[in-house]
């Protein structure tokens, strides 16, 4: 019998595509994680923390979590290093933020960069013309780099301050070595939150996308007027939506707790929270019919929630099932505990005590604490790769079998007592 291997670890070749493609991403997140985990505050000595998001390099998005005074120093290293000037963008609103880039329901000032094939030049003109009549401050290459110029020091300046990273995907540009160094770049901003990369085709078939793209939506220019709207519109962020009513009484009941999302999709959130047997993965299931019932939303409207809980639900054949990062989120407005507090005593006593416990079940009899209140602790650390874990079928109710303090233990519990 014939064995595939990838990485040591056994493989479906059938499989391969979205084998490598997670190998990818895994290899992104740890390059982000190597990159600003090292930043360290030179008077407190605090690190930052790391949230990797995403099961996709089209959702991928990263977190940097710390005092105020650490994401600002955050913030100027990435800036030295993307050569920007901009001003500092991190929420400083609390002891922690994000480094991220607010993108609003209108974009006033956007700034497009264009990559394409040399081949489609006349089609790039066009595009960029188009864009520019509209308002839309466009880098295109016929017009932004002179003779003499340095043409790495020209497609520098024009992807440090884009809004937005536009490429024209032909059969042309698909096989370019510069257009996809270009791309490389354009993921890089949309991962660190600083752009959005919107990838467009002419002649080109979906199927002919390359893998890392293929699951992003890539409108196709057809009928170059409509089409150019279209995409005037995206970068805009002009929406033809109707205005939402006013929400259910359930809704309005769920938005009584600041969460940060909209009252449907805070609504939501909170039938999990206070549903979930466990807090793990799959553990409640809803048909988006059972929501409608429970929160008393329009169909549309429990679409656009889930839409919006994204990171935290997913969504398959119109059933629901939450991840574990819900419970860690939404667990505080709706339980008597809040599992950052709880991840952080469990990190202090991995740390502090010599006997203490590292079988799940052990450490939550000490506590006293049921699954469905230790598994989102655990998740809280995990998220941040604060922990070793061992993770393993059959081990339901608990998350995980055993966990174990790393460095990065010790330095989140230094940093935060």
């Amino acid at each position: 019998m014939i064995k595939f291997e990838f990485n040591g670890k056994p493989f479906d070749p059938r499989n391969f595509e979205e084998i490598m493609l997670k190998a990818v991403m895994e290899a992104v997140a740890e390059k982000l994680r190597q990159r600003i985990g090292a930043i360290r505050h030179p008077e407190t000595g605090e690190f930052p923390t790391i949230v990797v998001s995403g099961t996709s390099l089209h959702d991928l998005s990263l977190r940097v979590e710390g005092s105020p005074e650490l994401l600002a120093l955050v913030n100027k290293r990435l800036r030295n290093i993307n050569g920007e000037d901009e001003q500092d963008n991190v929420d400083q609103s609390g002891a922690s933020g994000i480094i991220a880039v607010t993108e609003g329901a209108m974009i006033t000032n956007p700034k497009v960069f264009l990559s394409y094939a040399w081949e489609d030049r006349n089609l790039a003109e066009k595009i960029a013309k188009g864009l520019m009549a509209k308002g839309i401050d466009t880098w295109w290459a016929g017009w932004c780099i002179g003779a003499g110029d340095s043409l790495r020091q020209k497609i520098d300046e024009g992807l440090s301050d884009c809004t937005h990273f536009l490429v024209l995907l032909t059969p042309n540009s698909v096989t370019k070595p510069w257009v996809n160094q270009e791309i490389d770049a354009g993921l890089t901003r949309k991962i660190l939150r600083q752009a959005k990369f919107i990838p467009i085709r002419h002649a080109l078939a979906i199927e002919a996308l390359p893998p890392l793209l293929s699951g992003m939506l890539s409108p196709e220019i057809k009928d170059f007027e409509a089409d150019l709207l279209q995409l005037v519109n995206d970068i805009y962020g002009v929406t033809r939506k109707p205005a939402i009513g006013e929400p259910p009484p359930a809704v309005v009941s769920a938005s009584r707790q600041e969460t940060g999302y909209s009252a449907a999709a805070s609504a939501i959130a909170r039938i999990f929270v206070e549903g979930s047997p466990n807090a793990l993965f799959g553990d409640l299931q809803l048909t988006i019919d059972d929501l409608q019932t429970r929160t008393g939303l329009s169909e549309e409207d429990v679409e656009d929630a889930l839409y919006e809980l994204s990171d935290f639900v997913n969504v398959k054949f119109s059933r629901a099932l939450a991840k574990e990062k819900l419970y860690v989120e939404f667990d505080k407005y709706w339980q008597s505990w809040d599992p950052a507090r709880d991840a952080l005593r469990l990190a202090a006593d991995l740390v502090n005590d010599p006997q203490f416990p590292h079988g799940t079940k052990e450490i939550a009899d000490r506590y006293g604490w049921p699954p469905r209140r230790i598994n989102p602790a655990i998740a809280y650390l995990l998220g941040r790769s604060l922990i070793r874990n061992s993770r393993v079928l059959g081990s339901s109710p608990w998350i995980t079998v055993w966990v174990d303090k790393t460095d990065d233990t010790r330095r989140f519990v230094r940093n935060r007592l």
